[in-house]
């Protein structure tokens, strides 16, 4: 018999990823570990923590630290919620209910106006405009008609938890988000000493709730190991006040930390003060570094014929210098950084992930954009599942291409996929998939789409791809008939130029062709955006801007997202500033996180002032708005006339045989 690790793992998704679905590093880390035999569990305490906060006790918490302000602190929401409390406590547990899909009916209630306390948050309503209806009687008739009972009250119910999430913040602690909770505290900081800073201060409300949560969760599952996962710097806050509590109540349990916040920010950390909470750090695909860690905490044990310890064998242990990419503290307190290159868990060996111990029909299903595609990303509870390890690109140069998660790139055959996708099926009853690749490869969905097509599987799904010309309008409608339902993929700053400078591999005109072709399919495009390359102009910014009006309007997309473009150390432009004419000016490091780093680009733009122009353009684009306007209307400040002619991009598409 094999050798098999002991002991009980427990990991945990910390706050705040996101409501709607589970963040799936805990269920993959899950699946593996019991494809190796190992008892592994698995809580959602980002979940839990907002169902607490957000419950009638949870509430009434709220409500007491809100009162025990000054009143000159009581901001106007804080003064809203205290003077309509009694319809918060009587609404909340409803609305609740409804966004977990447990009571539909409500939706009527909700829809009809009078329901909810309207909170400020509500004033975005006055932004909608409605051609057929200019006095704003409906201002939300234009999205959803006279049939859209349903999406409308989810919309507006989420507008309602956006007001109590602003409550929160103004009462509790002002570092409150849903996703992003005092993300400020570990996102590229060269220091420990904000999060200890914050650490060491008294728990408030939200702290006490994510202590009693962590400590039940251990009392239920009494693991031997804790794992949390924490894949964005909005996570870090919470993961961390989890091991606090943990450490003070059970010494006895590890704690190792990871994710892809982690594997990013932390590559060159020396900083002590976090082992104060965590045993080990582990970078990059976690398997593999933690069955190195289990069998060093906790032993395996084996059926070895003559042992004195009985029928299982004797326990061994793997010595600390035999851990793989680990970051532990030695007896002399410096960090030390151990990996004896074992080979990585190869993906087709990784198992299927699994969403045993989540609490599935929990989960909200939230409406904060009316666009369709837009939506996705927070409605609706999607099985999270990766066709690929890594980019089969890996070239794009403001992306980490030399880290582990792009540059290792391995495949699985369409059969194995298809088999994961059946089995996660079954488990959770839900046939939503969203494909969380960095760029899923065109032959992968190719095979995929055949093999599911062959077995008759009835799925939907969405992902992430590079918008190449692989994607042609056979292979989008057949991926169409598979289940696709949306696309995600780069256009980036929309300039050959500057494509070309990112090493992006794809061209303005190629993107119209292949969103287009998407489109004609019935499958949804979202294009991400960016501005503030390294030498991109206030032209290219104004000219990018036309390319894109000109895509909505032809058809090819149907939303977008501008983002403000971040140098980071582990990218082209971080590693060769030289070659993209920019000068880095990184902070000085003292041990702990660093990623992004400021830099000096000698075409002096205004990048901030262009980016509040491109994100209003954007936002109204998405809603079918003024998408005849001159795009130099959407800036508040003097810029050129753009270069590109109107009909561009339908002469692109016409020429696209």
């Amino acid at each position: 018999m094999s050798d098999a690790v002991t002991g009980r793992v427990l990991s945990v998704i910390a706050p705040m990823t996101q409501l709607n679905t589970p963040y799936p590093s805990t269920a993959y880390l899950t699946g593996f570990l019991r494809s190796r035999g190992i008892d592994a569990r698995q809580e959602d305490l980002a979940l839990a923590l907002v169902l607490a906060l957000f419950s009638r006790d949870g509430l009434a918490e709220v409500q007491a630290a809100a009162r025990a302000l000054p009143a000159a602190r009581r901001t106007p929401v804080l003064q809203h919620f205290l003077a309509e409390f009694p319809r918060y406590a009587a609404t909340l547990g409803p609305v609740l209910a409804f966004l977990q899909g447990r009571d539909a009916t409500l939706a009527h209630r909700i829809a009809g106006g009078s329901f909810l306390p309207e909170g400020p948050r509500f004033a975005s309503l006055d932004a909608y405009l409605d051609p057929d209806d200019p006095e704003g009687t409906d201002p939300l008739g234009w999205a959803f008609g006279a049939l859209g009972t349903h999406d409308r009250a989810r919309h507006l119910a989420t507008l309602y938890l956006n007001d109590l999430a602003d409550v929160v913040r103004d009462a509790v602690d002002p570092r409150f988000e849903f996703v992003r909770y005092g993300e400020r505290l570990a996102m590229s900081q060269p220091s420990f000493d904000p999060l200890a800073e914050a650490l060491a201060a008294a728990p408030h409300l939200l702290d006490r709730m994510l202590q009693r949560l962590a400590l039940d969760a251990v009392a239920r599952h009494a693991p031997d190991v804790l794992v949390l996962s924490v894949p964005f710097p909005g996570a870090v806050y919470g993961a961390l006040r989890i091991a606090q509590a943990v450490k003070a109540a059970r010494p006895d349990i590890r704690i190792a930390l990871g994710g892809g916040w982690v594997n990013t920010e932390l590559r060159d950390l020396t900083e002590p003060r976090l082992f104060d909470f965590v045993d080990a750090v582990t970078l990059d695909a976690g398997e593999r570094p933690l069955l190195a860690l289990l069998e060093h905490w906790c032993g395996t044990s084996g059926g070895s014929a003559g042992s004195s310890t009985g029928e299982s064998g004797p326990v061994r242990r793997r010595s600390a210098s035999r851990l793989v990419r680990t970051f532990i503290r030695g007896d002399d307190g410096a960090v030390r950084y151990v990996d004896i290159g074992e080979a990585d868990v190869p993906f087709t060996e990784i198992g299927t992930p699994t969403w045993d111990g989540l609490p599935l029909d929990r989960y909200l299903s939230l409406l904060d954009m009316l666009n369709p595609m837009h939506r996705l990303w927070s409605d609706g509870r999607w099985n999270k599942l990766t066709l690929a390890h890594g980019c089969y690109w890996k070239k794009c140069s403001f992306c980490d291409v030399g880290l582990d998660y792009i540059g290792r790139y391995e495949t699985a055959e369409a059969e194995l996929l298809a088999d994961r996708i059946g089995s996660i099926v079954a488990e959770t009853g839900q046939t939503g998939f969203h494909f969380v690749d960095e760029a899923a490869p065109p032959k992968s969905l190719k095979a995929l789409s055949a093999e599911l097509i062959r077995r008759g599987s009835v799925i939907s799904w969405w992902g992430n791809v590079r918008f190449e010309k692989s994607f042609t309008p056979e292979l989008a409608q057949q991926m169409a008939d598979a289940g696709c339902i949306a696309i995600s993929g780069g256009l980036e700053v929309a300039s050959d130029r500057l494509l070309k400078l990112m090493n992006k591999g794809v061209s303005v005109a190629q993107v119209a062709r292949v969103t287009k072709a998407f489109s004609e399919a019935g499958i949804l495009v979202h294009a991400y955006l960016m501005y503030g390359f390294p030498s991109q102009t206030a032209q290219d910014t104004v000219d990018a801007l036309e390319y894109v009006r000109q895509l909505f309007e032809e058809g090819c997309i149907q939303s977008g997202f501008f983002h403000r473009f971040a140098c980071t150390v582990h990218s082209p432009v971080g590693l060769d500033p030289a070659a993209f004419g920019v000068t880095l000016q990184p902070e000085p490091f003292q041990g702990f996180a660093r990623n992004d780093v400021a830099f000096i680009d000698p075409t002096g733009v205004d990048h901030d002032a262009l980016g509040r122009g491109l994100k209003k353009a954007i936002y109204n684009f998405m809603h079918g708005q003024c998408l005849d306007w001159d795009v130099r209307r959407w800036f508040d400040i003097r810029v050129p006339k753009p270069t590109v002619k109107r009909g561009w991009i339908a002469q692109a598409l016409a020429q696209r045989d």
